[in-house]
């Protein structure tokens, strides 16, 4: 039986890695390359991503390991800069493991696109005019994507808000898209854009911005699992995590930093899959704060036994139709590992990853401290850099670890000692 829980994952060699994800995932041989090789997206595919383009930029693609979601074993490829983000992910996984792993759900697909109408002489009476309209303002949005609708999706409901502003009131209206499979924002924009016209006719104001809303509440993604108290340190670590979780959800300078270690696993996984992660970050802030004060994008509780149980509630926008998903071969490689056929399936994933990280980050806070585990991996990269390699590179981070003395200066130093005793590594 699959399993994505491994013992000493971390000490293989890169090779080994791949070899043991290849053979999770069904990778072939040329998938396998398509990971090794920054190339993978040659110049031709990269110039028609982007404008003016010189080059391209290689991040490194680990995988966060252990993961049960949804009663699945899951291997999720993560693209980030920052050393610790996947062991984290991956070793809260783990500790999740005992009581199951994580419980996911969505509430759907649908994207909203926002219809900015000025001087609208009667707001309210306009307000009526366009909810008695829906039915043709539906027709409308839907006749430009037939394609969309043939699959289950397309415009489902209209929503109109009066608003007050600067420059007065504002009629804004929203089409709730089903967008499947997709990100959507092409084509709930395209919709908005159709349908302008005829609400102006109705309304006789003005249609001035026309674009979808990355605060997609509508299309909102759902993940909890509980860690016994023995797997995070006992009863001592829980109260910590919970007093931690308590300053998050009450003070934003806090919650800033509580949630961006929830991004930390979240935005890997999504520029692995070749999503947008600026619409993630947008919606997942936007919702932290739509009760009018920026508080914690999860919950934290203590059950009847003592056990802590997690919950992580955002928006997730991402697709696995269309954009740089299915243009990166990197991206379309990630996805096959994940083994996931479904964007909601995909959203799941991500905010299992995001709530790891969170406790991850948490239960280092309330006992080693962050620093500890960050102190280790610069570490690693400064004895990299000078040129350290195998048990060389390992003595540098711990003689600089353990004399609190991480700097580019004393790794050069130490390399140099070691090479005038013959020990390069």
């Amino acid at each position: 039986m699959k399993t994505s829980s491994y013992s000493g994952f971390f000490k293989l060699d890169t090779e080994a890695r791949m070899r043991e994800v290849a053979e999770f995932a069904g990778l072939s041989i040329a998938e396998q390359e398509v990971l090794r090789s920054a190339d993978s997206l040659d110049m031709d595919k990269a110039d028609h991503m982007v404008e003016n383009v010189i080059g391209r930029f290689a991040l490194p693609m680990g995988v966060a390991i252990n993961f049960i979601i949804n009663g699945k074993d899951v291997v999720i490829p993560m693209v980030t800069e920052e050393p610790s983000v996947i062991a984290a992910c991956s070793n809260a996984a783990k500790m999740a493991r005992a009581a199951g792993g994580f419980t996911a759900s969505t509430s759907g697909n649908i994207m909203i696109a926002q219809i900015q109408m000025l001087r609208v002489p009667v707001p309210f009476a306009a307000k009526s005019m366009i909810l008695e309209k829906k039915e043709e303002i539906l027709r409308i949005c839907n006749e430009k994507d037939p394609v969309l609708v043939s699959f289950g999706g397309g415009a489902k409901d209209v929503e109109v808000r009066i608003i007050d502003s600067a420059e007065g009131p504002m009629v804004i209206v929203h089409l709730l898209v089903d967008t499947l499979d997709a990100m959507g924002a092409n084509a709930v924009n395209t919709m908005a854009e159709t349908v302008s016209p005829y609400i102006e006719e109705l309304t006789g104001g003005i249609a001035e911005l026309r674009i979808l809303s990355n605060l997609a509440d509508r299309r909102v993604v759902r993940a909890r699992a509980t860690w016994k108290k023995e797997a995070v340190g006992g009863v001592e670590v829980v109260e910590k995590i919970l007093s931690a979780y308590a300053f998050a959800a009450a003070d934003p300078y806090r919650a800033a930093t509580h949630n961006k270690g929830i991004m930390n696993g979240i935005i890997p996984v999504v520029l692995a899959t070749g999503n947008d992660t600026r619409a993630i970050e947008s919606g997942a802030h936007a919702y932290a704060a739509r009760n009018g004060r920026y508080t914690s994008l999860t919950t934290w509780e203590k059950n009847a036994e003592g056990d802590l149980v997690g919950c992580i509630e955002m928006p997730m926008a991402v697709g696995l139709v269309g954009g740089a998903t299915k243009i990166h071969p990197s991206a379309q490689t990630a996805v096959k590992i994940l083994d996931v056929k479904t964007a909601a399936e995909l959203g799941q994933i991500i905010a299992s990853a995001g709530l790891a990280n969170n406790l991850a980050a948490m239960k280092a806070l309330a006992t080693e401290g962050i620093q500890r585990g960050h102190m280790s991996l610069h570490a690693r990269n400064l004895a990299s850099t000078v040129g350290a390699k195998g048990e060389t590179l390992e003595k540098i981070v711990k003689q600089m670890v353990a004399e609190k003395n991480v700097r580019m200066e004393y790794a050069a130093e130490l390399f140099e000692q070691y090479k005038k005793q013959g020990d390069e590594g």
